[in-house]
């Protein structure tokens, strides 16, 4: 807090000027997924993030209720701190109402509050401290806050509505040219292959690589080690952050496992058939692979940078997504994966394609990197004006 406060200007205990209430739980039989007469929408941590799934519950006095103008707080894990506004109906355990004293605070300026680094970082502190990263009201109740008379509150609350209405629409834009940034260059690659030159083929998945699936010794655990002769043990949580290359493994597996598996060198393309399926990625390591994977070799006639792209491609995912279709577990199996039709030109003009695309891919990329620190330098903005709010140094 800013010394030298002006007059009528005070730092209170957050207890002094509001109270918390938590919400109920009805048993869960009592669910509905449509509003009729005698419901009331039941707001829980999803609601946090989305529309979706709306639950109603009858209306009860054991309900906790909240009005459109209150503002809730989430409790738990990863949406503790959270906020949710404009929403009425009853709360869970896991949201928190928030009661302000009206003689001394405004709704819309606790709201600030609640959403400044100054409460959040508070806030994760003592949450992090419960085995359930959680919190009551009485962990926050001595949380300090500075408190203007009301008209001065207001006058915040204005500048601050104002000044994020604006950062909003920076946002929006910047968020916009991103989105844009990111489609070029995939527009650019469905524009050669919907405008082919002379030599273009059309081949499936099978006429241009050698495809196998991969396989696991079971039980897994049996295999896993830490020894030194170990081999590297390609698991999906490898890609993690990953856009192209593997070049490590978190696990190894023995020797003995090895002999069950499937080995890939570097090089080789590996694809996923499930979870996050028709993901390609180039080896830059030799290992081995589950049966979550396929291996695929190139022919000769193939360029790896080309493939790559292609696979990569809108054209060739939306294929693997309705060879996915109707799976209650979204995978792809090797007879249909073969069968994924490609474009294919002479080798020496997917080498120039790759060269086009490679400057192309440079150019957004930059675009990207421009937009992105754009959105976080607007966060940062907004971030900087809460601090100065509730310092003393917005007005």
């Amino acid at each position: 807090m800013g010394s030298g406060l002006r007059e009528g200007w005070k730092v209170r205990k957050l207890g002094e000027v509001c109270d918390f209430q938590g919400g109920s739980q009805p048993p869960k039989s009592q669910f509905i997924y449509e509003n009729k007469e005698g419901y009331v929408r039941f707001l829980q941590i999803r609601d946090f993030k989305n529309n979706k799934n709306i639950t109603y519950i009858p209306e009860s006095k054991k309900n906790r209720y909240c009005n459109k103008d209150d503002v809730l707080l989430g409790r738990y894990g990863a949406s503790v701190g959270k906020i949710l506004i404009n929403k009425a109906g009853a709360y869970n355990v896991a949201v928190m109402k928030t009661i302000p004293n009206k003689d001394l605070l405004l709704t819309q300026y606790l709201f600030f509050y609640l959403t400044s680094s100054e409460f959040q970082t508070n806030l994760l502190n003592v949450a992090s401290r419960s085995a359930q990263d959680g919190f009551s009201k009485k962990d926050i109740f001595n949380f300090s806050v500075l408190i203007p008379p009301l008209q001065e509150q207001k006058k915040i609350v204005a500048i601050l509505d104002e000044a994020f209405l604006a950062i909003e629409k920076a946002k929006a834009n910047a968020e916009l040219n991103l989105q844009n940034a990111k489609e070029l260059f995939e527009s650019y690659l469905q524009g050669v292959f919907e405008n082919r030159g002379e030599g273009w083929e059309e081949k499936s998945l099978n006429d241009v690589c050698v495809v196998q699936r991969g396989s696991s010794p079971r039980p897994i655990k049996k295999y896993i080690t830490e020894s030194e002769d170990g081999v590297n043990w390609i698991k999906i949580g490898d890609t993690k952050k990953v856009n192209k290359y593997i070049y490590t493994t978190n696990q190894k597996i023995t020797k003995e496992g090895s002999e069950k598996s499937r080995y890939v060198k570097e090089g080789d393309f590996i694809l996923s058939n499930s979870m996050s399926f028709g993901k390609p990625y180039i080896m830059k390591t030799d290992g081995y692979i589950h049966d979550g994977w396929f291996v695929l070799r190139l022919y000769e006639f193939v360029d790896t940078e080309y493939f790559f792209q292609l696979l990569s491609s809108s054209l060739v995912n939306e294929q693997f997504h309705k060879l996915a279709s109707g799976s209650v577990v979204k995978n792809i199996s090797g007879d249909l994966v073969k069968k994924v039709i490609l474009p294919i030109p002479p080798l020496n003009a997917q080498k120039q394609i790759v060269k086009k695309l490679n400057t192309l891919q440079e150019q957004t990329k930059k675009l990207e990197s421009i937009y992105t620190q754009k959105l976080s330098d607007l966060e940062e903005l907004k971030k900087s004006l809460l601090q100065k709010a509730f310092s003393g140094e917005l007005i």
